[in-house]
């Protein structure tokens, strides 16, 4: 009996270093795991990134460089994640899952490989990028701007009275500032309309 025990004993002390073992081999896995995952996340939050494939380059990246987004006498550039990638860790996750499931896909299937059907469905993708801003209060524009920051005195009389005006209505950035990095498309019914809606520099 008492060898019984002493066995059981051995393999109790074995089977508790062996379950150690494994334990820090898991979380040392986890943690090269996470630590690759956030690498790739990142990565595929570039610039460089974002204008791999030919239709961002060919189109929405060439409207951008016209932009002060991209060019301005401050210097301070905003790229695409800064508008279209979520800071906060799982909107950011989210962002990146659905784009998976929907741009990866149809950037392999040619939706909009060429300008014709990019023009095609530009006014599609705009309305989506504009209601998920408005659902989210713009959060990405104020992850760089910040209304309690502006000098009103020193704004143009109609920005000035625009940003007033929304601090009232409770308006976010992309009510008034649609096509600020893109070209602005128009709905079928809406006629040609030269303005801009909002005059707006860095």
């Amino acid at each position: 009996m008492a060898r019984i025990l002493e066995h059981w004993r051995a393999g109790f002390r074995a089977s508790r270093w062996a379950m150690l073992a494994l334990l820090g081999l898991g979380l040392l896995l986890g943690a090269i795991g996470l630590a690759g995952f956030a690498v790739v996340v990142e990565s595929s939050s570039t610039l460089g990134f974002c204008t791999s494939c030919h239709e961002m380059r060919a189109f929405v990246y060439e409207e951008y460089r016209q932009t002060h987004h991209f060019s301005n006498r401050t210097g301070v550039r905003a790229e695409c994640a800064d508008c279209h990638v979520p800071k906060p860790p799982l909107a950011k996750l989210a962002r990146k899952i659905r784009a998976t499931f929907t741009e990866v896909p149809a950037h392999f299937l040619g939706r909009i490989d060429t300008e014709e059907k990019f023009e095609a469905h530009r006014l599609v993708l705009a309305e989506r990028v504009w209601a998920e801003m408005k659902a989210n209060d713009s959060r990405e524009c104020r992850s760089c701007h910040d209304r309690e920051a502006m000098v009103l005195d020193k704004q143009r009389p109609r920005s000035r009275a625009q940003h007033e005006s929304a601090l009232t209505t409770g308006e976010t950035c992309i009510d008034c500032h649609k096509g600020i990095a893109h070209k602005k498309p128009e709905s079928p019914d809406q006629a040609d309309d030269e303005e801009d809606e909002a005059d707006f520099t860095l």
